[in-house]
């Protein structure tokens, strides 16, 4: 019966995922300008004007994400065609190297015929012009973030009412808030800065379309485990149009480092256990929620996630055996940790034992 209804959740909200999708991320930003709003009350700004300010804020930010995107993208639609000679003939090379491999001719053309770099502008082009699904996306997030970000005020004294009767279910609200928090704004920040670096290093490698590639890693720094290899491919195939190999080998070189020190090991130290969410887990919820909600799902992946267990897991003792399954291995660790001490002592009084 849970699965079922699970699954008529999960294909709800794909059905209205035109509206959830923007509700949540306007959520998730109040969830991360609270603190902004608390700071301004605490220096003696009245609520309302505090309140105004964090949405202004928020919605500059939005706006100026929304104006690097179409000047990337609109950069994107007119740099293609300048290489669609040079990538057909990358095409025409894999399929000369498919041919040596013994692959038919007919089999080759199938395999080819779906691939019209053309056909990406065309796609973009339709994206940039569909503005009325984009304008109704902006509404719903700028009317949800507004009446949230009012509703917002009372939420503290909501939770100070509700802790007597309902504990568990505040500590699990108080927890998820924590962990958005801490998540969003870290991968924020350290997103923006590997988009700059890598905007940096492409620019100084000469590969085309370096401010859209920039902008692509910051997008994809929130998808875990598949969002470096995500944004790897771009500049991979446009460096090597203009470069050769030595410049493809430089592009994986300098995103292997940036990814290894910014993803493995900055963002892990600064998020510590906020997310605790094994790595099966994380991997599987960014399949999951891309399928039910497409793109923004996977961007939104471990807030979702966090949703969930939220109002299944942490607000419901009674399931509390299944947190070190899900990823919360403190506890765990600490066992394996005290069992391997008690084997290598074990090993060691083997091997000299007492006379």
């Amino acid at each position: 019966m849970g699965l079922g209804g699970a699954t008529v959740a999960a294909f709800g909200l794909s059905a209205i995922g035109s509206i959830f999708v923007p509700t949540f991320f306007a959520l998730v930003l109040t969830i991360c300008a609270q603190p902004i709003r608390r700071g301004l009350e605490r220096r003696g700004i009245p609520r309302g004007l505090a309140t105004g300010s964090v949405i202004l804020a928020t919605t500059l930010l939005l706006l100026g994400f929304g104006a690097a995107l179409s000047i990337a993208v609109a950069q994107f639609a007119t740099l293609l065609p300048q290489y669609a000679p040079e990538l057909q003939d990358w095409v025409a090379g894999i399929g000369d190297w498919l041919s040596s491999l013994g692959i038919g001719e007919e089999q080759v053309q199938h395999i080819l015929s779906g691939f019209d770099p053309t056909a990406l502008v065309g796609f973009l082009s339709g994206l940039l012009g569909n503005a009325t699904s984009l304008l109704a996306a902006f509404v719903v997030l700028l009317t949800m973030l507004i009446l949230m970000a009012m509703d917002s005020g009372y939420g503290p004294t909501l939770l100070g009412q509700l802790r007597p009767r309902k504990p568990a279910l505040v500590a699990a609200v108080t927890r998820f808030t924590s962990g958005v928090r801490r998540y969003m704004v870290v991968t924020t920040l350290l997103g923006v800065a590997q988009g700059l670096v890598n905007w940096i290093a492409l620019v100084i490698l000469g590969v085309p379309g370096a401010l859209l590639w920039g902008l692509l890693a910051f997008l994809c720094s929130f998808i875990p485990n598949i969002g470096y290899f995500i944004a790897l491919i771009p500049p991979l195939i446009f460096g090597g149009l203009v470069g050769g190999w030595p410049t493809v080998i430089a592009v994986i070189v300098v995103y292997g480092i940036i990814n290894a020190v910014i993803q493995s090991i900055i963002q892990p130290k600064v998020v510590g256990n906020a997310v605790a969410l094994s790595q099966t887990l994380t991997f599987f919820s960014v399949l999951f929620w891309a399928v039910v909600l497409g793109p923004m799902g996977a961007i939104l992946a471990i807030p979702l996630s966090l949703l969930v267990r939220m109002l299944f897991v942490d607000s419901n003792p009674q399931v509390a055996w299944m947190l070190p399954a899900i990823g919360e291995l403190d506890e765990t660790k600490r066992i394996m940790d005290d069992e391997d001490a008690a084997a290598k002592e074990e090993r060691q009084r083997r091997r000299h034992p007492s006379p």
